[in-house]
């Protein structure tokens, strides 16, 4: 059977058993691998292209915190806590 649309594959998914749903969840990232945020870090990491403008940029910030570390704030665990 071959499914067309995003409705027809849903409504499938829906059909399917409990467990048949749980295996389905465990290789949604192997099917679809741009779920896997690591799989996309490490292609930004393993990117070789030169990126010049991004590199100033970087090289530009290392300079200023060589000269004035104090102004570059620390991040601290609570900065990614959510504020209601």
């Amino acid at each position: 059977m071959t499914m067309s649309t995003v409705e027809e594959i849903e409504a499938a998914i829906r059909l399917l058993s409990s467990e048949d749903r749980r295996k389905l969840l465990e290789d949604l990232p192997a099917l679809l691998p741009e779920l896997n945020g690591d799989a996309i870090w490490e292609g930004i990491i393993q990117d070789s292209l030169p990126r010049p403008a991004f590199t100033a940029l970087l090289d530009q910030i290392e300079s200023e915190y060589r000269r004035n570390p104090e102004v570059f704030l620390e991040i601290q665990e609570a900065d990614f806590e959510r504020k209601s």
